[in-house]
């Protein structure tokens, strides 16, 4: 998809983390790595190294596996020029500073430990981070029995019947870039990994841009704790599409009956 063409998917609700800094964004044209990385300053790693887009270079495949820690080590992640891929993937450090460095900071720690072995194949915890950057979206409620709908699969429940409340107590963040990169062009089936963070009733009184920061911070402090990644199957599976405001076509009470997208428990489990 061209970039005019894409400016208008890019004003949907699913994009509106990223929109302070798309409003930052040539309107008709590619963005360059250097306004890419104006957009980045004060950007860090973990290890303090400032954060730079810059061009792919050639590497070997063992460089290739070592992806993360040459983040970690240098500030450098490599972005390739008209990849909505790597620019959504640019805009997730710039919307997300902590906890993409904190996901940063673990994939390189669990290299530096398991060395050639993890490299070569990747272990349940580096699984479960990559899922989750890639594919993950962040839930903010104030209500414990809302995520326990999700949990469950209660989907119709929690986007249908419970609606209104699911509006006033809980925000959705998309925080992947492949994420992204899907709902540029939505498909029935698209599902994320999640992970929920409590919040008070004081968050929803904060601007956008506050609850982003927040959001930030939570899920910078999740990703802290090994324990809480173990493995993917740690995170809970949300279907995307059935977000309020997150499709293009109509939600109608029809929409949530649609098991294509929408899968019970039961048969998820299979």
């Amino acid at each position: 998809m061209d970039w005019t063409t894409a400016r208008e998917r890019l004003a949907g609700a699913v994009f509106a983390p990223l929109a302070p800094a798309i409003a930052r964004l040539p309107a008709d044209r590619w963005p360059t790595l250097a306004e890419l990385n104006a957009l980045a300053d004060g950007v860090a790693t973990a290890r303090g190294r400032p954060l730079r887009f810059v061009r792919p270079r050639e590497r070997t495949e063992r460089e290739r596996r070592y992806y993360e820690r040459h983040i970690a080590e240098t500030g450098e992640v490599e972005t390739r020029p008209d990849s909505w891929h790597d620019l959504f993937n640019a805009l997730a450090w710039i919307t997300f500073p902590r906890a993409k460095a904190r996901i940063n900071a673990q994939h390189a720690a669990i290299l530096e430990e398991g060395g050639e072995a993890e490299s070569r194949r990747r272990g349940p915890e580096r699984d479960a981070l990559t899922l989750f950057d890639e594919g993950g979206v962040i839930v903010a409620s104030a209500s414990a029995g809302l995520l326990r709908l999700m949990v469950d699969f209660e989907w119709k429940e929690l986007f249908w019947t419970r609606r209104a409340q699911l509006q006033e107590q809980a925000r959705f963040f998309v925080f992947g870039h492949a994420c992204y990169e899907q709902a540029l062009t939505p498909y029935i089936g698209m599902v994320a990994k999640t992970v929920f963070v409590p919040v008070s009733e004081f968050f929803f009184m904060l601007s956008p841009e506050s609850q982003l920061g927040e959001a930030d911070k939570l899920v910078s402090h999740h990703f802290a704790s090994r324990a809480r990644f173990a493995s993917p199957k740690s995170m809970a599976p949300l279907p995307v599409l059935g977000v309020p405001g997150w499709h293009f076509a109509q939600q109608d009470e029809a929409f949530y009956d649609d098991d294509r997208h929408f899968r019970s428990k039961t048969r998820e489990e299979k």
